[in-house]
């Protein structure tokens, strides 16, 4: 395919996408079972067209003063792929699949338009309902913040120390640009994709069937960092699901100790014992009955609750998420935060900790409900987060930003991760 087939196919995605309200990853499927002549690379470069329209949705309908998907797919091309609308269409010129080119009219409103004049949610390239919170979040560089949650994501990769070492794997991905992660002790990254490229199939790689690494955000291997976990203590992962973090915290356990990894959504937790097998996790036991865990009431050194939450800091990975978020989703997702928050403090043990983890950037998940629940449970006190980060990450102060009221932001343009908030509570008897 030629570039003009590729955004008519992508144009066709985004339609899809709109008409029928389906998460983006479901359209580009359906797309694939029904053109099953496109080849890898093809179906690479319309998922990235189609992908980069929806971070820059705001900016891509501003460019050419509408919302529709042809202008999406084309504002995707002009403001990503380094193109000009006169070179756009001198590729566009002749090819019979492609869509039609910028007309008159399109030309004319992109000549008019210049970046540094569209309004702040639309530099920030997020619904106008979220510039308050990312605003309140973020204050003066919530713009900044919002267009970085609109780039292209690396790919990141955390080394699983009981099998290898970060140099032992870095040999092994040689090809793939791998290098260590600038906050993550045991974190590799793999740079974002430019243009039509994809990255590499590294779940393909033997080193990754050998249990060598997982792929895993940097922010996440940071939180799991943070957490406090040591060999032998006893951990509750209360809503563990496929088990990311709960397989971070076993590598840094050393496998000593013992980690409960627990998830109410019983069919969440399924990949986790592939993976533990191939990783040789052996001190974590899937607890996946509520019932099971009364014998772990005040026991716990550590309970990790990796909430549910509306996800605002993986939109670079999923952006279409952005836009099918409603105010009445973030409630009822704050409800359910404070309702977990109430049942997994009944585990720890005195002079134990809760660890409360977020992927989103909104304070109102984060800051807000750590505030909330210290003021609603006496018997927790929030830990001093500046020195437990100066503690890990000594001279990389201005990487992660630590709130005055208790809990530490990761974010995009900072650290250069997924958005994550890392809140701990010490109970105090």
């Amino acid at each position: 395919m030629r570039t003009g087939g590729r955004l008519a196919a992508a144009i066709e995605v985004l339609d899809d996408i709109e008409r029928r309200h389906r998460p983006a990853a479901d359209a580009l499927r359906d797309w694939g079972l029904s053109h099953r002549f496109a080849g890898a690379g093809d179906r690479a470069a319309i998922g990235n067209i189609v992908y980069d329209a929806l971070r820059r949705r705001r900016s891509a309908g501003w460019l050419l003063d509408a919302d529709t998907p042809r202008a999406l797919g084309f504002g995707a091309l002009l403001l990503e792929w380094n193109l000009t609308p006169q070179s756009l269409n001198e590729m566009l010129d002749g090819d019979r699949f492609g869509p039609e080119l910028l007309g008159t009219d399109e030309l004319r409103a992109i000549a008019a338009r210049s970046a540094t004049e569209a309004p702040s949610a639309v530099r920030a390239d997020c619904p106008d309902w979220c510039a308050p919170l990312l605003e309140e979040s973020f204050g003066q560089d919530w713009v900044a913040e919002g267009a970085a949650l609109a780039a292209r994501p690396p790919l990141d990769l955390r080394v699983n120390t009981l099998k290898a070492d970060r140099a032992r794997v870095m040999a092994e991905l040689a090809e793939t640009q791998a290098a260590p992660t600038a906050l993550a002790p045991n974190g590799l990254r793999i740079p974002p994709i430019d243009g039509s490229g994809r990255h590499p199939n590294v779940q393909a790689e033997p080193a990754f069937q050998k249990g060598w690494f997982e792929v895993q955000d940097e922010g996440s291997q940071i939180v799991a960092e943070l957490a406090g976990a040591e060999p032998g203590m006893q951990v509750l992962d209360f809503c563990a699901g496929a088990g990311g973090k709960t397989l971070a915290l076993s590598a840094i356990m050393d496998n000593r100790g013992q980690i409960f990894a627990h998830d109410a959504e019983k069919a969440r937790l399924a990949p986790i014992f592939d993976r533990m097998r191939r990783s040789e996790n052996r001190n974590v036991q899937v607890v996946s009955r509520a019932s099971d865990l009364s014998a772990l009431t005040g026991q716990m050194d550590i309970v990790l609750v990796d909430a549910p939450c509306t996800g605002s800091g993986t939109w670079r990975r999923r952006p279409d998420a952005k836009w099918r978020l409603t105010e009445r989703q973030l409630d009822a997702r704050i409800a359910e935060q404070a309702a977990i928050l109430a049942t997994a403090k009944e585990f720890v043990k005195p002079g134990g900790r809760l660890v409360y983890i977020t992927c989103s950037v909104f304070s109102a998940e984060n800051g807000a409900q750590l505030a909330a629940f210290a003021t609603a449970n006496e018997d927790f006190a929030p830990v001093d987060h500046q020195a437990l980060w100066q503690d890990l990450f000594p001279d990389r102060e201005g990487l992660g930003r630590i709130l005055p009221g208790g809990g530490i932001i990761l974010s995009p343009a900072r650290s250069g991760t997924d958005g994550f908030f890392f809140g701990a509570m010490r109970r105090l008897h």
